[in-house]
């Protein structure tokens, strides 16, 4: 064996006579071997590089088979392309783990799941075992802890802040304290999980949120794994800063969907019911089947002065969707205000107006009023509207009025005038109060036909002695059967109805009852 100058130092045992065996390393002897040996008729090798360690650096060998056989070997000091390799590969696999990180989280507004997937990912990639810690409640912590191969659990845990260092500071939203600095042994009987054993390297690291910290993560590594690196700690902080952004969306999702809900049912029609001996039913239908408010309204309110009747209002906001449906959360509180006046239609509406016009919405409304009162077995009605469509009455034999009551917009000018008009409901007699999004609904065989004025009042003479209830189903029925999958504007519909009387006989106290008017 003979080596050059160069190579001297890195096979210091070379020597002239000695065997490549005993001087190069295990890799670069069996590949010397192959070829020095290819049997009877020999094929010099070209093009092959071979890799391998040498006294702790990285080296490619490049064979040269000469004519006699022998063989001579290039080693080129490949370290730092090697390193530059190695670090650009574990750039790229956490690039790729980030990315898939924040996909799988930012997925779900669900704040469980985003802590679960947090929890999950981190054991997994990070460390042997990783907690998520909510913002506390007092001295209350919402903890997600998973260990590496198992399932995310979900405890709550009462604790002292200060016995874990860094922790409070990072709930707070505090840069981390390095894991150096952190005492394994001192680590609190809660935040190890069962049968994890001793624990040797703890990172503590805050999970930012938009504004707010989104809370905590713990990543904890087993005693016979090595501890964490200072690369390992800031690449933890950068899964970090993902996991607080979907955790922190999540939350903000959850708080204002609740308040979207407690304020949206403040904008729904109520459920309606008998009040004071009169059937009362109502059906709403929003003009966007993902939407559940819109502009059109109504709401029915017992009597507040003897003799006055129950009040229903029905309305229509100019427009559709959430804009809408806060002019009708206006319009609603402000008639709840004006009951004591129940008794003066116009009054109301006028004051209505007043309220409306002050209040700068460049919107209007169209409305009618209508207070029933009971008196023996009929319904006694007052009926007055504003701009609105005028209210149906469907009697006992089919047929169908227009209450005479017709008046100008609400919120549109200074002064409104509007006509009131009595009617009285036998049993079994209904009027219906609905706005126009049922007339104007488009559809039919061609699709751009309107349902109209007269095809509702057909209908309706169809309901004739049907409940408050069953005639808002056939109308509301009816209305989508003509629509199709058509856009439409909001749709509502009122139905006031004078009940049946019915006494319940029966025979010998064995057989059926049967109804009798």
């Amino acid at each position: 064996m003979r080596c050059n100058d160069a190579a001297g130092p890195l096979l210091p045992a070379a020597a002239p006579g000695t065997s490549l065996v005993d001087v190069a390393p295990a890799w670069l002897c069996a590949a010397h071997t192959r070829l020095a040996s290819p049997g009877p008729h020999p094929v010099p090798e070209t093009g092959l590089t071979l890799r391998g360690d040498i006294g702790g650096r990285h080296f490619e060998a490049h064979p040269t088979v000469r004519g006699d056989g022998s063989v001579a070997w290039w080693l080129v000091d490949d370290t730092g392309h090697q390193l530059a390799r190695e670090a650009l590969r574990r750039e790229r696999e956490r690039s790729a783990f980030l990315a898939k990180a924040s996909n799988v989280l930012l997925a779900s507004l669900n704040l469980g799941r985003c802590m679960d997937g947090t929890a999950h990912m981190a054991a997994e990639n990070l460390a042997d075992a990783a907690l998520v810690i909510a913002p506390a409640r007092g001295q209350r912590l919402p903890v997600v802890t998973c260990v590496r191969g198992g399932a995310p659990a979900t405890t709550t845990v009462t604790v002292d802040l200060d016995e874990v260092p860094g922790l409070a500071e990072a709930l707070r939203g505090f840069p981390p304290v390095p894991s150096r600095w952190i005492d394994p042994a001192t680590a609190p009987g809660w935040m190890t999980p069962e049968r994890f054993g001793p624990v040797g390297s703890i990172v503590i690291t805050p999970l930012p949120g938009h504004g707010v910290p989104a809370g905590a993560l713990i990543l904890l590594r087993a005693t016979e794994t090595a501890a964490f690196s200072d690369e390992e700690e800031a690449f933890a902080r950068l899964f970090a800063a993902r996991a607080g952004a979907a955790m922190s969306a999540a939350r903000l999702y959850a708080e204002q969907s609740t308040v979207s809900d407690m304020l949206m049912r403040e904008l729904l029609p109520p459920d309606l019911h008998q009040i004071s001996g009169v059937d009362f039913a109502g059906g709403y239908r929003p003009s966007a089947d993902h939407e559940r408010i819109g502009g059109d309204f109504y709401d029915v309110h017992p009597a507040t002065v003897e003799g006055a009747g129950a009040l229903v209002s029905l309305g229509d906001v100019c427009g559709k969707g959430l804009e809408a449906a806060v002019l009708t959360g206006k319009i609603r509180n402000t008639l709840h205000a004006l009951l004591p006046l129940a008794d003066d239609h116009q009054r109301m509406l006028s004051l209505l107006n007043t309220a409306l016009l002050s209040s700068h919405h460049t919107r209007f409304a169209t409305m009618v009023l209508a207070s029933a009162v009971r008196r023996g077995s009929a319904v006694d009605l007052k009926l007055t509207s504003g701009g609105h469509p005028s209210p149906l009455i469907v009697r006992a034999d089919g047929t169908v009025e227009e209450a005479d009551t017709h008046g100008t917009l609400i919120g549109a000018i200074p002064n409104v005038s509007a006509t009131t008009t009595t009617a009285s409901l036998a049993p079994g007699e209904s009027c219906v109060l609905y706005t126009d999004g049922i007339t104007e609904a488009k559809g039919g065989p061609m699709g751009d036909d309107l349902f109209g004025d007269e095809r509702l009042k057909r209908a309706l003479a169809g309901c004739a002695g049907m409940p408050a209830e069953g005639i808002v189903e056939h109308v509301q029925m009816l209305a989508a059967q003509w629509l199709g999958n058509r856009p439409h504007d909001d749709m509502a519909v009122v139905v006031i109805s004078a009940p049946r009387t019915h006494h319940l006989s029966a025979v010998n106290g064995h057989t059926r009852g049967r109804f009798t008017a």
